[in-house]
């Protein structure tokens, strides 16, 4: 049974059940305790955790997910993976722990030909927590599974939480028995790699309370409502009806495998002599698989938080296919061959295949220069191990290779072995813990996120805040709540920083990347001068001012939205629809929106793309962003079912979290073609033409296959334009041609200012090189080695000190010479040591001697044995430099 048939199995069974189905969410949502969806519930978490009312009393999916914590162990065992499929249940008080049991064993016991898995019950077992009696009665008298199939486990296994204060509960597992030839009998208490997880099903129904770990807290008591979560493994499922030894030996990941087999030269095996091989091949296959869905839901390599982990992923792709025998690029292949296998779930897969591919593939050639760079510094680090007599790398070396220049811990030990040489693995892992540790600390740290709302817990709760301001910029409205510093407060009087919780609000609250209004809340008593709006707990308004006058309380009060600032940032907001669209238009749906900021009189636009944009491709898009706004295009807003907008062709931009009804922005239509057609709460102007003006002024790169495009907007770019028209004209005047011709006049004088360098650089190097003779005859000799060790002419910089070093030591012929030569004057100080074949032979070198005379002008240098330079800072150290020179040739044994 191929995995996305058991995927549509699932589905079909629950939504003939009554469930609603809900889509996946992306594997990156807004929430700051996770880097990317880990598992089944987290789009159901507000419903869970009381934020918001859940819109259905049941529902399922399929969740894409990814957990990254263990990278380092994936492919040693055969069962985790970094990106897996997450098929669940869900109950909001509609059903409990009856329901889901019968539920999932009708799915997974019923016949094929009827829609079902066909497992034979007997060899399912069943785990509850250990005083769940409920659970054991309905496992045996219920469904009528054997009762030495169900045991009983304690909180560690059988009770989950979400590791937080809040809703938490008793589960039950499901395991399927693989039989004797996988381990011990006795079911999964003593043997979980025979007896294999498939689906755990959590009975949502107490409150833990603080606490660390998976037993370290205290249940504090019960919920109001009983929920349901469950979560069923598509890929181990998969495994076991397909008959296959483990999860990479299914028709998701073994065609990986099978390019990797191809492009190594390798075969893969799981034979015990070849494990090593095997877990190298699983990496590729997983990781290729998770990067690929990675970028599908709009992440890009990066050095930090999710770019970092996908950057990670990417080279140890890499890096395992080096070490089966690649000697070439992959993921151009690899990733082709993950899109194919995963299109009949994810068809979404095959528009992205070519933006995919791209992202891949110039991460995998800057990394081939990271491995060539890495190999540089590792071949440094055992030369100096082997001058001193040590065999064994330290720990710190391998560390910082592998942490600060990405270099694999595995290329690390095949080199050292090269070179007879081994790595000090336990100091090596002790700092790679030092640093998990680190990241674990952090993580526990931002997990307690969500008992942060505190002092706005009763609003979200009991009293959301209305947004009223798309049809009006005023409104009579109560305040509801004033917060003085983190805490409600009955009154603030005048100066003091408030946040103003109101019932109803005109004030557009930052999102989207739109800026927030500005106005003012006013009182009989004072009034409140309004200067940012934030969202909390996506329900209820904080308005972020200062008390400009009298004292203000809850009560009724008028909110007053500044319509000049409103109508600049509605101008930029629109304005970034149209340049989002026009990108889309030049460079293809590959141009994924990365971000936006939008405020009065400018705009900022961040989308996926690995290349520079030309200045063709950037004056096109410009021009068609002013061309609809010259059209004078409509801008309408329709509310509409997420499904039927997305549909309707509506852009659902990466990253948002939206809800069943959803609010599309389009720009155009009717006699005009449709524009732009996006997903999204802005506000914005009625008709492009109030946009007035949009001006470029900048494109550039934010990070690794995130590019960047500015512009000025309305009145601002005016101002801008006006600006440059004043500079062309100040320009025209000054070089007395028209303002068309300034180009060919500043060409013209570049290419007159090059010639002239060019000669001035010919006439000093030809006084520096007259030079020569004199600096010949001031050389002293030591131990019969002749030295020059002076200040080079005034005005040389380095390479012509360089040139004049190289042919003052030819000038020595057979004789030891050693040419040193420093600059006297100016902040940089470059200096130059030469040293000709005769006196290398009586053990001079260059690169010595640099080092020895750096300090004493406050520099630093290095090199060769013959040629050798650095620079300084200090120009008082002149003599003591050249003292230094004196001192490092006597030093050579005569």
């Amino acid at each position: 049974m191929y995995t996305h048939e058991i995927r549509q199995r699932f589905i079909d069974h629950y939504v003939k059940a009554g469930h609603t189905l809900v889509p996946s969410a992306p594997l990156v949502l807004d929430d700051p305790t996770l880097l990317f969806v880990n598992a089944g519930m987290v789009p159901f978490k507000p419903y869970f955790l009381g934020q918001q009312a859940a819109p259905f009393a049941t529902a399922t999916s399929i969740q894409k997910c990814v957990r990254t914590l263990d990278i380092d162990e994936v492919g040693i065992t055969t069962r985790h993976n970094t990106f897996f499929q997450m098929a669940g249940n869900f109950s909001f008080g509609a059903y409990f722990k009856e329901g889901a049991i019968t539920h999932a064993w009708t799915l997974l016991t019923s016949p094929v030909n009827e829609g079902g898995y066909g497992f034979d019950p007997d060899l399912l077992w069943a785990t509850v927590y250990q005083d769940d009696d409920e659970a054991f009665a309905i496992w045996r008298d219920v469904v009528g599974l054997r009762e030495d199939h169900i045991q009983r486990r304690g909180m560690k296994d059988n009770f989950w939480s979400m590791g937080v204060p809040g809703p938490c509960g008793p589960s039950s597992e499901i395991f399927f028995d693989r039989g004797p030839a996988y381990g011990k009998e006795g079911g999964p208490v003593v043997d979980e790699d025979r007896y294999i997880e498939i689906w755990n099903l959590v009975f949502m129904e107490k409150e833990r309370g603080e606490g660390v770990g998976k037993d370290g807290y205290k249940v504090v008591g019960a919920l109001p409502q009983k929920n349901i979560d469950t979560g069923m493994g598509i890929e181990r499922v998969a495994f076991i009806l397909q008959g296959v030894e483990n999860v990479y030996e299914t028709d998701l990941l073994r065609p990986t495998i099978t390019t990797a087999e191809r492009l190594t030269g390798t075969a893969y095996s799981d034979a015990p002599e070849d494990h090593q091989n095997a877990v190298y091949f699983r990496v590729i296959a997983d990781h290729s698989r998770t990067a690929v869905m990675l970028i599908a839901d709009g992440v890009i390599p990066g050095n930090e938080g999710r770019g970092y982990i996908l950057r990670r992923l990417i080279r140890r792709i890499i890096r395992s296919a080096r070490l089966l025998g690649a000697t070439g690029t992959v993921m151009q292949e690899l990733t082709a061959t993950v899109c194919d296998s995963m299109a009949p779930s994810f068809p979404e897969l095959v528009a992205q295949r070519d933006h995919i591919q791209k992202v891949c593939t110039t991460e995998e050639k800057a990394f081939l220069r990271t491995l060539d760079a890495g190999t540089k510094l590792f071949a440094a680090a055992a030369r100096e191990l082997k001058t001193t007599g040590q065999t064994v790398v330290p720990g710190d070396v391998a560390f910082t290779l592998h942490d600060t220049h990405g270099f694999p811990i595995d290329l690390t030990r095949e080199m050292a072995a090269e070179q007879g040489l081994t790595v000090d693995d336990d100091a090596f892992q002790q700092r790679m813990q030092e640093q998990k540790q680190r990241a674990k600390a952090d993580s526990q740290a931002k997990k307690h996120a969500h008992a942060d709302l505190g002092v706005y817990r009763d609003f979200i709760d009991n009293q959301p805040t209305v947004f009223t301001g798309y049809e009006s910029l005023t409104a009579d409205t109560q305040i509801l709540g004033i917060i003085v510093d983190g805490n409600e407060a009955a009154e603030a009087s005048v100066g003091s920083a408030v946040e103003v919780i109101l019932d109803e609000s005109p004030f557009y609250a930052e999102s989207g990347g739109q800026c927030a209004d500005r106005g003012t809340i006013t009182t009989t008593t004072g009034q409140v001068a309004i200067t940012d709006v934030q969202k909390v707990g996506k329900k209820v308004w904080l308005h972020r001012g200062t008390i400009s006058a009298g004292t203000v309380a809850p009560g009724p009060a008028q909110a007053q939205v500044d319509g000049t600032y409103r109508r600049h940032a509605a101008q930029a907001h629109t304005a970034t629809h149209l340049v989002h669209a026009a990108l889309r238009t030049v460079l293809g749906d590959q141009a994924v929106q990365a971000g936006s900021l939008s405020k009065p009189g400018y705009l900022r636009f961040d989308f996926n793309w690995t290349d520079p944009l030309s200045t063709v491709e950037l004056t096109e898009i410009e021009t068609r962003v002013n061309m609809a706004i010259d059209q004078d295009l409509p801008v309408t807003t329709e509310i509409m079912n997420l499904d039927d907008a997305k549909a309707s062709g509506a852009v659902a931009l990466f990253g948002e979290n939206y809800g069943d009804e959803v609010r599309v922005v389009t720009i155009g239509g009717g006699e005009e073609r449709v524009f732009s057609k996006e997903l999204c709460g802005g506000t914005h102007v009625s008709s492009t033409a109030q946009i007035g003006l949009v001006r470029f002024i900048g494109e550039s790169s934010v990070g690794s296959g995130i590019r960047r495009v500015e512009a000025y907007v309305g009145l601002r770019a005016l101002d801008a334009a006006k600006s440059d028209q004043r500079i062309v004209s100040e320009l025209a005047t000054r070089f007395k041609v028209k303002p068309g011709d300034i180009v060919e006049r500043v060409s013209g004088l570049q290419e007159s200012v090059k010639n002239l360098e060019k000669e001035l650089a010919e006439l000093r190097m030809a006084a520096v090189l007259q030079a020569a003779a004199n600096y010949v005859n001031d050389a002293h000799d030591i131990n019969g080695i002749k030295v020059v060790a002076l200040a080079g002419p005034a005005g040389a910089d380095g390479g012509q000190l360089r040139t004049l070093a190289c042919d003052i030591r030819g000038r020595f012929a057979e004789t030891p010479a050693v040419v040193a030569l420093f600059t006297a004057e100016g902040d940089k100080l470059p200096f130059v040591v030469a040293v000709n074949q005769a006196a290398i032979e009586r053990g001079v070198k260059a690169g010595d001697i640099v080092k020895a005379a750096a300090p004493a002008i406050g520099g630093r240098g290095g090199g060769k044995p013959d040629l050798a330079q650095g620079s300084g800072t200090d120009a008082r150290g002149l003599e003591a430099a050249c003292a230094a020179v004196d001192a490092a040739v006597s030093s050579v044994d005569a």
